[in-house]
């Protein structure tokens, strides 16, 4: 399917960024990196996978023409960090991070790859947002506020590079099986699964699925939208 492509998923050590990394290998990808932001986090089955380490909080004080020296067809948006506090009691530190790693970080990226993306007419943006974007959710007051701003990322760049053939498209996972849901107790998890129609957390493939249908031929007319993948958590 991606046989002779390029791919760079942010945040590769994590759930959702190794299953994305490791649907695109199966299905031909020939080039995959990724960052991280410790080498140590790799894990001894991605080998197949060019790791670049990245501070994303201090990104625009990079070199990324010397970091990033390679070209890339599909280009997944998905590092993320959440600093959980209510809002009265959440710091500005916490607040600067969040913001920085998840969408700040996105801008930066996406001006260096998509130049070469508009030179060769061809690319495929997929951002990584969540389903608490457009629910909101108590505590996560920075989290939420930068995964919402993703929407609005999306509709506009859409705009600006559709005549260039690249598509811009967002997935947004429910709760997701993955390092952030670990850190649940059984209580929260149950309280959750209560909430979803289906009765389960969904799998971090679930997302590399749909992220991998996006980058598709399957998907060519699709862009500026959002593909919501919740088990029917929030009907949007």
């Amino acid at each position: 399917m991606f046989k002779d492509k390029g791919l760079l998923v942010t945040g590769g050590t994590g759930s959702i960024g190794s299953s994305i990394c490791k649907h695109f290998n199966n299905n031909g990808c020939k080039e995959i990196y990724s960052t991280t932001t410790d080498l140590n986090k790799v894990k001894s089955d991605q080998d197949y996978i060019k790791f670049k380490e990245l501070n994303f909080n201090n990104i625009e004080n990079l070199n990324l023409d010397e970091l990033f020296d390679f070209e890339v067809d599909y280009l997944v948006l998905n590092a993320g960090l959440n600093k959980d506090n209510i809002f009265l009691r959440m710091s500005s530190d916490d607040w600067n991070s969040v913001i920085n790693v998840n969408l700040n970080s996105s801008f930066h990226l996406l001006k260096h790859f998509t130049k070469k993306m508009v030179k060769k007419r061809f690319g495929r943006v997929v951002f990584i947002s969540s389903v608490v974007a457009y629910t909101g959710n108590p505590g996560q007051v920075n989290y939420t506020a930068s995964k919402a701003a993703i929407s609005g990322i999306v509709k506009s760049l859409a705009l600006e590079l559709s005549t260039r053939n690249i598509t811009v498209n967002s997935v947004a996972p429910g709760f997701i099986q993955s390092n952030m849901t670990d850190k649940l107790n059984d209580d929260q998890k149950n309280t959750i699964l209560e909430r979803i129609p289906m009765k389960k957390l969904g799998d971090s493939s679930d997302i590399a699925k749909a992220v991998g249908f996006l980058c598709s031929e399957n998907a060519n007319y699709i862009t500026g939208q959002t593909l919501h993948v919740n088990g029917g958590l929030a009907l949007i």
